[in-house]
């Protein structure tokens, strides 16, 4: 809220040098802001008495947009990765598999490994759980699972991610 908009009485003033002025009347504060050709601003409504500032508000706006697009700068994205397995693999595709998924959890991605099912596989899919907790325990060093292994259609899913 910006000048005439405050709606309470009394409020704690900050001076445009950053100088606690003290808690007095809105409209008195109001009058303070526009000798000094600047805005006066509510900073903390929450607070007891509310917490109001002299400012310029277009600088005000700009700097709070400037600090939000740091904070968005500095996040990390976590994409998650899909690494597909068969109930008939061999030893050496699930170790090239296992290496692939390294790759995407040392960059800091998480991993769906799935374990798909066609035709008359789809019979013998408990059978075929130790495939995943195999693949699991390859990478048990850098990984650890979010989601265990569960049905989800023609396919058993897991999720790794990262160790902390």
């Amino acid at each position: 809220m910006i000048n005439g908009k405050i709606g309470d009485r009394e409020i704690r003033l900050i001076g445009s040098q950053g100088e606690q002025i003290g808690v007095m009347n809105s409209k008195e504060a109001l009058r303070m802001a526009r000798e000094e050709e600047l805005d006066l601003v509510l900073i903390a409504p929450n607070a007891n008495p509310p917490v109001c500032k002299i400012i310029d508000y277009g600088k005000y706006r700009y700097e709070m947009a400037r600090k939000e697009k740091e904070a968005k700068k500095k996040q990390k994205v976590i994409e998650i990765k899909e690494v597909r397995l068969s109930p008939n693999i061999d030893e050496n595709d699930v170790n090239t598999k296992a290496k692939a998924a390294r790759k995407f959890l040392e960059k800091g991605d998480k991993v769906k490994v799935s374990l798909r099912f066609r035709g008359r596989e789809m019979s013998h899919m408990n059978q075929s759980r130790h495939i995943l907790d195999d693949f699991a325990e390859k990478l048990s060093d850098i990984a650890v699972i979010d989601k265990p292994a569960k049905v989800e259609g023609r396919s058993l899913v897991m999720f790794l991610s990262e160790k902390k």
